[in-house]
């Protein structure tokens, strides 16, 4: 029986980032939307949010999920698919018991 929930480990992305100014990726599997100021792709480890200015896809290759993004680049972050009912453990939810 073939395990469906690869171990993120067992797969593979590489991330270069050159002075925040010119970006490379590859394990891209789907680019959701950009626009100058923000990049939202999907890679083999999960969702990707890219924030700047003047951001641009130099380099798109859909078949080996390589991208290539230039411009200033000020935040990178991966987004998990599964979002996690948060317990509260701060102030509010003492007062909302």
């Amino acid at each position: 029986m073939e395990n469906k929930n690869n171990k993120i480990e067992d797969k593979k992305s590489y991330l270069t980032l050159d002075s925040r100014k010119k970006m490379t990726l590859n394990g891209v599997q789907e680019i959701i939307s950009f626009d100058d100021e923000k990049i939202l792709l999907t890679t083999v480890l999960g969702s990707m949010e890219i924030r700047g200015s003047n951001l641009k896809m130099n380099k798109l290759d859909v078949q080996n999920g390589d991208v290539m993004i230039s411009g200033k680049i000020d935040y990178i972050v991966y987004t998990s698919e599964e979002k996690k009912p948060r317990k509260g453990k701060g102030a509010f939810s003492k007062l909302f018991r």
